[in-house]
């Protein structure tokens, strides 16, 4: 019922920015936390940060103080700010969404997964 595109990933060299997007598309009746998670290679998806709908933030200690999350409501969009990479940080990234297509159903939606490759 939604649609979770991402955009903004790439290759950088350690110490490096990148800025992600995630814009939601689609009928639903709101949506809730936003975020972004990651699955570096060989290994589960883990929570980045989480942003709720009044702004405040969850951040997963590897980034803390590196990384910002904010979003635009009006848009229906998340971002994620990525300064001072590490290669440790190279991982498929994606965007995460808690929608509610009508008032009484929740429903957890992904995006595809951008790729985010960062070099020694």
């Amino acid at each position: 019922q939604v649609q979770l595109v991402e955009s903004g990933g790439g290759l950088v060299q350690s110490g490096g920015s990148l800025r992600l997007s995630c814009a939601a598309s689609g009928t639903f009746f709101s949506i809730n936390d936003m975020g972004w998670y990651r699955q570096p290679p060989g290994k589960q998806r883990e929570l980045v940060v989480i942003i709720r709908k009044d702004g405040s933030t969850n951040y997963a200690d590897s980034v803390k103080g590196r990384f910002t999350i904010s979003r635009d409501n009006a848009k229906n969009t998340v971002y994620l700010q990525m300064n001072s990479l590490k290669p440790e940080d190279t991982a498929v990234y994606y965007c995460y969404a808690e929608v509610w297509p009508t008032r009484w159903v929740k429903s957890d939606d992904w995006g595809q997964g951008t790729q985010v490759i960062v070099s020694s």
